[in-house]
């Protein structure tokens, strides 16, 4: 008897997967300023040991598809976020895709009908996609609504404080363990791992 369980998007979820990179080969992809905005938030950010512990106890694989572009301040300002979560959680595999690459995924992707970056896509073992999130999380958006008028750009050069950095980490964590909670909580997949 065939699963009724399918995403019709696995094709192109594999495909985008084999393409992806690592944290570090994709910073590789940017300039020196690029890497360096890049570098510079990596190292403001500092998962709490409440935070590592409830990574390090996930056991479901998610496979973490990061849509971004080397050149966004948002995705300079949470693309090393996800990549400390996934170096945190043993079994959540982050990689990267620039938004040109795929022009099917950057589609897939977008938001309001627009091409937004970073984007990322939780996959499951199986490669159905548990959820997404993007371009920017709440606290972010936030605190734009109450800096700004009109149209903006964010080039990521001014580093968030550090209060800001923290937020914006915990819901990431958040985000991270609601899908890991589904994927737990999978009646298909607790039946797979006996568990």
């Amino acid at each position: 008897m065939k699963s009724e369980l399918f995403d019709i998007r696995t094709p192109i979820w594999r495909e985008a997967l084999s393409r992806a990179v690592p944290f570090a080969d994709y910073l590789e992809s940017g300039d020196a300023g690029q890497r360096g905005r890049w570098l510079a938030h990596k190292e403001k950010i500092n998962l709490s040991d409440s935070q590592r512990s409830l990574l390090a106890s996930f056991t479901r694989r998610m496979n973490v598809l990061v849509l971004s572009g080397i050149w966004c301040g948002d995705c300079a300002r949470q693309g090393p976020i996800l990549a400390a979560i996934g170096e945190a959680a043993p079994v959540i595999d982050v990689r990267f895709l620039d938004n040109q690459a795929m022009p099917e995924v950057r589609d897939e992707l977008r938001i309001h009908g627009a091409s937004r970056v970073p984007i990322a896509v939780t996959l499951s073992e199986d490669l159905f996609e548990v959820g997404r999130s993007g371009d920017r999380t709440l606290s972010v958006y936030r605190r734009k609504a109450m800096n700004e008028f009109g149209a903006a750009c964010d080039a990521g050069i001014v580093l968030p404080k550090l209060d800001e950095s923290a937020q914006e980490v915990a819901e990431w964590v958040e985000h991270f363990e609601r899908h890991q909670l589904l994927l737990r909580l999978s009646p298909f997949l607790r039946a797979r791992h006996n568990d």
